[in-house]
């Protein structure tokens, strides 16, 4: 009856140690994920490298799902660009192309003026009551290069949730097989 006994043992060791060695596996690639992350914050200079586009509102250059990348850097912003930007009380940013572009003698401040290129009309209904132009502290970054479609998965998983549980639990479920 020792034999058995060993052969259990031996069984729930193997077990524990494929569990863990799952664990540490999913923990290296969040970590790698977030060095990734990092990285493109660094090489970028934006705190926010890349974004989804929510809306219909740049097409037909962007539609909705395609992934943003940013940067951000110190030259001037142009008429043409295209932009993501927070407006003051809105919590999702918004990706417009610029069209006018305003300097304040004065003080040398940027203003900006965006429209959503399938917008009839300037984003100034979308800033903040009485807010006419954008500044640059408004700015999150200049769309550089773009993924098509590929932001879907977040507009699914946003939208809904019932998707979110189940990626998770399918992910759950592997890893629970896989030791088998």
């Amino acid at each position: 009856m020792g034999w058995v006994a060993d052969s259990l043992d031996s069984i729930r060791s193997s077990q524990i140690r494929h569990v863990l060695t799952q664990i540490v596996s999913l923990g290296m690639i969040v970590t790698s994920a977030l060095i990734v992350w990092k990285g493109l914050t660094c090489v970028t200079g934006n705190e926010s490298p890349v974004v989804v586009v929510l809306s219909g509102s740049m097409e037909p250059g962007f539609k909705r799902g395609d992934i943003l990348f940013l940067q951000m850097n110190k030259d001037p912003i142009r008429v043409g660009e295209i932009v993501v930007f927070n407006v003051d009380g809105r919590d999702i940013p918004i990706v417009h192309r610029v069209i006018k572009v305003h300097e304040r003698h004065n003080t040398g401040e940027i203003q900006i003026l965006t429209k959503g290129d399938n917008n009839g009309e300037d984003d100034r209904v979308l800033y903040a009551h009485g807010q006419l132009w954008l500044e640059q502290h408004h700015i999150m970054g200049r769309a550089v290069g773009f993924l098509p479609y590929v932001g879907w998965v977040t507009i699914i998983m946003t939208e809904k949730p019932i998707f979110k549980y189940l990626v998770i639990g399918a992910l759950g479920l592997l890893i629970i097989t896989s030791k088998e």
